[in-house]
């Protein structure tokens, strides 16, 4: 049985608890009070910006000069005069095709040139004698233009036998195939002994000249339609001869930048996109034809860029990028905005946002479109960019 004490202690304890309870009830909790007032909350306030508008255009790497080495006479090669995949230079002999015919005929044509030139002096000296003595009526008339046509006859053997020289020479030489370009000879696809034919398909070898070497890329015809809009509304000042950037496949930078060569003047049809050249110097043979690298070309210049950082922007379930805004009444407002570049770990705003708006970074989770918020800006400003801040 308890005792008149232990009663009146449990009693007492009853009431106290009681009481808190009925306080904390009229007062509220300490999460209802946080619900009542202004969300904290961290802003960024926008400022106008000069931004390098960049874009990145997947491309592929193509020889400066590209020569495949094909035969111009008939042969059986006699012997190959280079390295594979060595450097070659252009008159280099790369093969030497059996030129005994060739040899043959072109001898013949010195020694009929030679008979013909025999032939010309004897009619030279016959048609001088007969003119001397056609002076002093010792012969007709007739035998002295006789005697001076067989000279000239005598002369033009002699041109056509010149000719004939010169033309099997170039037959013969011929036979001795030399580099038409310097650059780098791949593989032969003939070996000594085979036989080979005039202007043939197939060729022999392929030089092909690296330093320089291009970089042919494409664009949408859509870009394109874009960037000559923002140029004519002023949006985008056109930056001329800036140099192109090249990424190579694993994402590192090449060494040396890229100059625009020409933009095609037609649209492909099946694409939608238009071929862009780039040329680039290629003195240590980094880049190979065929190989995918990325190039980075300037677009322009946005004097009055806003960039948000990518924490302020988000995007709704239809894909629709949006920010929260303080507004004038201290008030939550969510913006839809545009926003297709990203520079670091910002967004560059096209459109939804102005200079001097306060753009929530830190606390959307619990803001909600018209909620009263306490704003406090970031340490981290969003400063005047320097010309180096690049858009991609």
């Amino acid at each position: 049985m308890s005792s008149p004490h232990k009663l009146s202690r449990l009693m007492l304890v009853g009431v106290l608890t009681a009481g808190a309870l009925a306080l904390a009830g009229c007062k509220g909790g300490p999460a209802e009070q946080q619900q009542g007032g202004p969300t904290e909350v961290t802003v960024v306030t926008l400022k106008p910006q000069l931004v390098t508008v960049t874009r990145e255009l997947p491309g592929r790497t193509s020889a400066y000069l590209i020569a495949e080495v094909r035969p111009q006479v008939n042969g059986i090669i006699k012997q190959r005069l280079f390295t594979e995949g060595a450097m070659v230079k252009a008159g280099q002999p790369l093969y030497q095709l059996d030129d005994a015919t060739y040899r043959a005929d072109h001898n013949n044509a010195k020694a009929s040139l030679a008979k013909a030139k025999a032939t010309q002096y004897s009619a030279q000296l016959n048609a001088k004698r007969t003119s001397e003595l056609a002076r002093i009526d010792a012969v007709s008339k007739q035998d002295d233009e006789s005697a001076t046509a067989s000279w000239r006859q005598a002369e033009a053997d002699v041109a056509a036998a010149q000719a004939s020289v010169e033309s099997t020479g170039v037959t013969l030489g011929f036979a001795r195939i030399v580099s038409p370009i310097s650059g780098r000879i791949g593989k032969s696809s003939v070996t000594q002994g085979a036989l080979v034919t005039a202007n043939q398909a197939d060729p022999m070898a392929r030089v092909q000249q690296l330093d320089p070497i291009y970089v042919d890329v494409t664009q949408s015809s859509g870009e394109l339609l874009q960037l000559r809009k923002q140029l004519a509304a002023g949006t985008l000042k056109e930056s001329d001869g800036t140099p192109v950037k090249i990424l190579l496949e694993d994402g590192s930078r090449y060494p040396h930048d890229g100059k625009l060569e020409f933009a095609d003047v037609s649209v492909d049809p099946t694409t939608g996109s238009f071929a862009l050249r780039v040329i680039v110097p290629n003195p240590e043979h980094a880049l190979l034809p065929g190989m995918y690298v990325r190039a980075v070309l300037d677009k322009g210049t946005s004097p009055q860029a806003l960039l948000v950082p990518q924490a302020g922007i988000a995007r709704d379930p239809k894909g629709t990028a949006t920010a929260f805004v303080v507004d004038k009444d201290g008030k939550a407002a969510l913006r839809d905005v545009q926003a297709s570049r990203t520079i670091g770990d910002q967004w560059l705003v096209e459109s939804g946002l102005s200079a001097g708006d306060k753009v929530i970074v830190e606390g959307l989770q619990m803001v909600q479109p018209g909620a009263p918020v306490h704003a406090t800006e970031t340490g981290t400003h969003v400063a005047a960019a320097t010309p180096a801040t690049k858009a991609h």
